[in-house]
């Protein structure tokens, strides 16, 4: 009995605490994008101390999220990220913060995590409805007034702050006696920089408070049992049992001649048709092969759902089963495919994840097989795909893909001995401080004294860059900073020369043509003209 008469109690106490301390925790999370980003030269470790802010915020306001486990799963997967935004800043990382901690704060809010389509929507709804959330919270407090009147006393509920803001300011003072350092940052503060205000300013902290009070006041959307009985897929018309073997059986005839054309030429090495290069016929087939791998998957999945007729008919499963294997083959000539065409000219980024991508794709037919050996869902195949992209976005986002393909390119160039194309240099220059560690190793091979002294020189604007940045506290990163003393170190044992770089200059190291314009001529008097 006494615990029934207390929880009305006991939720007005948390009501108040949350009507205090959001807009507080608001105020101070404006005020921490202000000092690290407004204005910002550069965006550097700020971005992940922000995310980590926002985070620490999020656990600590919401009880609901610290005894959700999955919410806290997200909340770690947020830490991870945001403490690879401390060592390496970058869009990929932030999107991927950002999706943890909005998860972290709705999981709680949901029965049960369902599909992840429906959460891929509610994502961005949720992103989507961001302007309207503090109109909606205003209005829900004013008609907890006009419900409760006179319950909520600003003065009352002010007093609440006093000890904490007192004591929080003799700590601060002691501190600040005891540590130089602490003294000279609240020396050097000043105190009137948020008085300045500016239409940029304000439109900044406009956008700081929008997302951060979506964070610390989420709303689940799409609560409905729509979503939460699976995904029917629409009957298309003229599929029938004999139609989907037929196909199969096509199919099936059709990617074994692909594949039969991959083992000769691609994988056993036979020669190629007479005008054609092995990198021509590796180029010319990577992308649309994949292509109609996805086709083929989407072909399966609408047409041999488990519990259906062709589903559990034991030809068409076989014959799946033999397609899919088929795939599987072809989805690996694609990645020999370019694998040999990085081998002919050179790596970048976009063949990485071009190569990542297609593993993708491998794996999600083998999770379409395992869905129709044992029956399951649709629900749990799109789980299933979405957990493994999951997996590999997060590993990309702490991985350097530049860095890996300048470190290749330099190791393969044909000026140093290796089968691959000419050192790009202009490449090389825009992957900024990534190709540094390269440039350092190509400068240390034997090579021409013209092409060394271009080398030369973009490694030191590449150091030049790199310094200026780290030197600024906002666009420093742990990454960038373990990067520069490592290329110091480099340089010094090498004995590399030092030297600033002429700006004077193209991508590739070149001096700029200069094209000499011819004075005019002279005009001639209007009398000789006239005379003609």
């Amino acid at each position: 009995m006494e615990a029934t008469l207390a929880s009305p109690r006991a939720r007005r106490s948390t009501w108040r605490f949350t009507f205090l301390i959001k807009p507080l925790a608001l105020a101070a999370l404006i005020a921490l994008a202000d000092r690290l980003f407004y204005p910002a030269d550069a965006v550097g470790a700020t971005l992940g101390i922000f995310v980590l802010a926002l985070l620490l915020s999020a656990v600590a306001l919401r009880p609901d999220l610290r005894r959700s486990r999955p919410a806290l799963v997200a909340a770690a997967a947020a830490g991870w990220f945001g403490f690879w935004l401390v060592d390496d800043p970058g869009p990929l990382g932030l999107a991927l913060a950002w999706v943890a901690l909005t998860m972290a704060v709705l999981l709680p809010k949901a029965a049960q995590f369902g599909n992840g389509l429906r959460w891929a929507l509610r994502l961005f709804l949720h992103g989507l409805a961001t302007p309207l959330r503090p109109i909606q919270d205003l209005s829900r407090l004013a008609r907890v007034r006009r419900r409760r009147p006179g319950r909520i006393n600003i003065w009352s509920l002010s007093s609440t702050l006093v000890l904490p803001i007192l004591g929080t300011g003799l700590f601060l003072t002691l501190f600040a006696a005891a540590n130089p350092l602490i003294e000279s940052t609240l020396t050097g503060l000043d105190p009137l920089s948020f008085l300045r205000f500016s239409p940029l300013r304000t439109i900044f902290w406009g956008f700081i408070g929008l997302v951060t009070w979506r964070l610390l006041s989420p709303r689940l959307m799409l609560r409905g049992p729509a979503f939460q009985s699976g995904i029917d897929w629409l009957d298309l018309p003229g599929i029938s049992t004999a139609s989907v073997t037929i196909s199969l059986v096509a199919f099936n005839a059709l990617f074994a001649l692909q594949n039969g054309l991959d083992l000769a030429f691609l994988w056993s090495g036979a020669a190629l048709p007479e005008g054609m290069t092995l990198a021509q016929y590796a180029h010319r087939g990577a992308y649309p092969l994949i292509g109609t791998a996805l086709l083929a998957a989407a072909f399966v999945l609408v047409t041999t759902r488990p519990g259906t007729a062709m589903g559990g008919n034991r030809l068409i499963r076989r014959l799946v089963y033999f397609w899919i294997a088929q795939n599987l083959f072809l989805v690996a000539s694609t990645m020999l495919r370019t694998i040999d065409y990085i081998e002919a000219y050179l790596l970048t980024e976009l063949r990485i994840e071009a190569l990542i991508w297609m593993a993708l794709v491998a794996v999600g037919l083998v999770l379409i097989c395992v869905r129709l050996a044992r029956g399951r869902s649709s629900i749990w195949l799109i789980n299933a795909n979405m957990a493994a992209a999951a997996l590999v976005l997060g590993a990309s986002a702490a991985i350097d893909y530049d860095r890996i393909a300048a470190g290749w390119n330099v190791r393969h160039a044909r000026e140093v001995g290796g089968r691959g194309s000419p050192i790009d240099l202009c490449y090389l220059s825009q992957m900024t401080d990534s190709a540094l560690l390269p440039l350092i190793e190509l400068e240390s091979r034997p090579l021409p004294p013209e092409l060394r002294g271009r080398v030369s020189w973009l490694r030191n604007l590449v150091t030049q860059r790199l310094e200026a940045r780290q030197a600024h506290w906002q666009g420093w990163d742990w990454r960038g900073a373990r990067r520069l003393a490592a290329a110091r170190e480099q340089v010094a044992a090498l004995r590399l020369p030092r030297f600033p770089a002429d700006l004077d200059r193209q991508c590739d190291g070149w001096p700029h043509r200069r094209i000499e314009v011819a004075p005019p001529a002279p005009a001639q008097p209007l009398t000789a003209a006239k005379g003609r």
